[in-house]
């Protein structure tokens, strides 16, 4: 039933409403189960199983071969009766019954299955799902379920049916057809389908998912227990671009995932390869002008990873949804988005919308950089620095949503200065060693205020008089003359290197 299957552990807590309780478990709950059987006279049981015990079920009868098996489940005092095995003992719920107990574990087995064959599908619908509010699931052509986020809260009937078949009820479909719906999917409408209590129907958007003419699927957002979010068209839009990747990628057999395919964008920031040959091999145009934009979160490192990975699922959906070519990559802990030019929104105010979600569903100040528009692809890697440096500035002003390079060029030109002095201790005044903390922070203010003295004092808190004789004080010890320009200047970047 399963090729990889699911711990006994596992399995128990996917099925926690219908196990009444755990009889035994001597050698632990870590074994595999990828089979579910109902023992009888006669039914083999395979290795890796669960082996569910009849109502009434004797237990000499459900000793027989029972070598190979992971598991065995069992009303509770027929459950009691087999602690004995050697094996896990599973109490079924008296409510549930085996021959339901069997089908529901088989159904738990089956979607681990079809999850592991569709990953990225299951990822894409939990996104689907974080920035709807709605209960998705996506489907191929057939109406057969391929993935679904996991929250039931508020499901109705349909969707209870379709998961629990793998498939949309025919009736519905039938519904589908007569109401024009499958025309305007596959027109690229996002269509509302009202509610149909009769049908056992909620209120839902669906999205047609295509590859050119080929019809490959939809996307449903069922309303749930709270009204959808407003960008949800926007969203299922961009949904529905990335999962024909996926879906066509599952349909090939192809090896490749988006974790290769994220190491190859990565070549793009780099240009430590042939740039055109590898934007074509990634579907973008290498000779279209690009936007840069940089994003980072900020917040602790320990779980930086994990909320890297749920920000990327994020900004592909709506990179997505601003153009079918656009690209998301992790690097360095950063994300960067790689935006073709478009006559729509500035790439400055699609950062700034999705900054705002990033920020409501991570619980992270994350901050967008744009560094400018590359005039084709082999540009890129320049103003990916652009805008890295860009982010470095405005670190430690978290109320910055969005900044672009052109608002904060001096300091980032002046941070590239400074890292190059660095490695040149000549290019300093060293005369300014010899000042304490409290001496180099009073002249930083002076000249940063173009000597106005009040000014300065002001931002020192102190006295005119007292900075007065400060920098004079500095003046004496170190021979710095500041009524030469150049001296004035060679001692700002000493002081700020």
């Amino acid at each position: 039933m399963s090729k990889t299957g699911l711990t006994v552990k596992a399995l128990m807590e996917a099925l926690d409403g219908a196990v009444h309780g755990l009889v035994a478990a001597p050698r632990g709950l870590g074994a595999l189960v990828r089979t579910v059987v109902v023992a009888g006279e006669g039914v083999p049981v395979p290795a890796a199983s669960l082996v569910v015990v009849p109502a009434g079920g004797s237990a000499p009868a459900a000793r027989a071969g029972l070598q190979g098996a992971s598991a065995v489940a069992a009303l509770g005092d027929d459950a009691a009766g087999l602690r004995d095995l050697g094996l896990p003992v599973l109490s079924v719920e008296p409510s549930v019954g085996p021959e339901e107990f069997a089908v529901l574990a088989r159904s738990v087995l089956e979607a681990e299955e079809t999850e592991s064959r569709h990953g990225d599908l299951f990822s894409l619908a939990r996104t689907v799902a974080t920035l709807t509010g709605g209960l998705v699931s996506i489907e191929d052509a057939g109406g057969q379920v391929l993935a679904y986020s996991a929250s039931d809260e508020g499901a109705d009937e349909l969707r209870r049916q379709t998961i629990l078949g793998r498939g949309c009820p025919e009736s519905f479909l039938a519904h589908m057809r007569e109401w024009g719906v499958n025309e305007r999917l596959w027109a690229g409408e996002v269509v509302e389908v009202a509610e149909r209590p009769d049908l056992g129907a909620a209120r839902r958007l669906v999205v047609g998912v295509r590859a050119g003419e080929r019809a490959l699927g939809t996307i449903w957002v069922q309303v749930g227990d709270r009204p959808l979010a407003p960008a949800s068209v926007q969203v299922l839009h961009g949904a529905a671009r990335l999962a024909a990747v996926h879906v066509m990628r599952a349909n090939s057999g192809a090896r490749s995932t988006g974790r290769d395919t994220e190491e190859l964008s990565v070549g793009l920031l780099t240009g430590a390869f042939d740039t055109d040959a590898l934007a074509r091999h990634l579907g973008a145009d290498p000779s279209t002008p690009v936007a840069v934009v940089a994003l980072a979160l900020r917040g602790p490192e320990a779980d930086l990873p994990w909320r890297l990975d749920q920000a990327a699922e994020i900004t592909s959906v709506y990179a997505a949804a601003y153009r079918r070519d656009a690209l998301v990559i992790p690097a360095c802990g950063l994300l960067y988005v790689l935006l073709p030019a478009t006559t729509g929104r500035s790439p400055a105010a699609w950062a700034g919308e999705l900054v705002s979600v990033l920020r409501d569903n991570l619980g992270t100040p994350a901050q967008a950089a744009v560094a400018g528009t590359a005039p084709r692809m082999r540009a890129v890697p320049s103003l990916k620095k652009v805008a890295s440096r860009t982010l470095d500035v405005v670190a430690d002003r978290p109320e910055r949503r969005v900044t672009e390079f052109d608002e904060v060029r001096s300091s980032v030109v002046l941070r590239d200065l400074f890292d190059t002095l660095a490695d040149m201790p000549r290019l300093r005044d060293d005369r300014l060693d010899a000042l304490d903390g409290e001496q180099r922070r009073s002249l930083s203010a002076y000249l940063d205020a173009f000597g106005d003295v009040t000014a300065a004092a002001g931002r020192l808190h102190v006295h005119p008089n007292t900075l007065r004789h400060r920098v004079r004080r500095i003046c004496a010890l170190t021979g710095l003359d500041l009524d030469d320009a150049d001296q004035r200047l060679l001692a700002a970047i000493t002081l700020r290197a």
